[in-house]
């Protein structure tokens, strides 16, 4: 419980930490909202002072800052310069799109890197140990937009399995979760081999092959239970990256997420929905990665018990 109530007070520390910086968006960012929502049109004092009103952007910066808090505190993330409309529809209507994009790439992503990891690690030296390896790090070097265009080209233009872009159905999610999946496979994939290597060294499993246990029982049960706190380090930073970093990918594929919309308002000017956008991003990766801590207390009681 100790543990826990540690774990939350920091969580709303960070999360205090985010809404300010998120707020230093507006002051600090370049150009003049206003004049991008005119279009740089010609326009009289008058209309632009409505319009700063409007916003709010005609008070004191300590007001702003404390009327975004209590908005954020009521779930109001103001309204979109450019739409009209609030920001929570706007992020409400594509984050349910990114989120299972996200989703789908880490749990193959997870899968992928903790295979490849375990047969590297098993086979360790051998030519096929070399050939994962190898693939890995081509994994690593692979920009995702370059990797995405590779793949539109062979499974949808050439081969014509899938569909190019777009949303609708499942065959439309392939695509973009392989591109952002197999880069982060080779992350988990190297992650997975050296901490495997390392608790494969360890006497208690020794211990466990002497007592007879079939080989498979021994990496399953033993092995890869005490390997997985690197590796769960590994998968929050990348779900969170993940989720504020499909931006590329999705307009490649243009898949209607927080990623086009991101695109849209970064053109545009729209402050309110960039940060909104960058608050929601930061909040869900800052409790991907409590969870994580929380999940290293239930992998290994000794995290537990070192931080009460």
């Amino acid at each position: 419980m100790t543990y826990l109530l540690h774990r939350l007070l920091r969580l709303a520390g960070v999360w205090l930490g985010v809404l300010t910086l998120t707020f230093a968006i507006r002051p600090l960012a370049p150009g003049d909202p206003i004049a991008a929502l005119l279009f740089g049109q010609p326009s009289t004092p008058e209309v632009v002072a409505n319009l700063r009103a409007a916003f709010g952007l005609d008070r004191p910066l300590p007001s702003q800052y404390f009327a975004y808090l209590t908005g954020v505190a009521r779930g109001d993330l103001g309204t979109s310069f450019t739409t009209r409309r609030p920001v929570t529809a706007e992020i409400g209507e594509r984050f349910a799109n990114t989120l299972l994009l996200t989703a789908i790439s880490m749990a193959l992503a997870l899968v992928l890197g903790v295979a490849i990891g375990t047969v590297s690690a098993l086979t360790r030296g051998s030519l096929l140990d070399a050939g994962l390896m190898t693939l890995s790090l081509v994994g690593l070097a692979l920009p995702s937009f370059w990797l995405g265009l590779l793949l539109i080209e062979w499974f949808a233009v050439r081969l014509r399995w899938l569909p190019v872009a777009g949303s609708g159905d499942a065959a439309h999610l392939v695509l973009p979760a392989l591109t952002l999946a197999l880069v982060e496979a080779a992350v988990l994939a190297r992650i997975a081999r050296a901490s495997l290597l390392e608790v494969l060294g360890q006497e208690y499993i020794r211990t466990a092959h002497a007592k007879g246990l079939q080989p498979r029982v021994v990496v399953v049960r033993h092995a890869l239970r005490n390997a997985l706190l690197p590796i769960l380090t590994v998968v929050g930073l990348q779900f969170g990256g993940l989720l504020g970093g499909a931006l590329i990918v999705e307009n490649i594929f243009a898949w209607p997420g927080l990623g086009q919309l991101a695109a849209r308002a970064i053109t545009q000017r729209d402050y309110p929905v960039i940060q909104g956008i960058v608050l929601l991003v930061a909040t869900s990766y800052v409790l991907v990665n409590a969870i994580v801590d929380l999940l290293y207390a239930m992998v290994d009681p000794r995290v537990r018990d070192s931080r009460n």
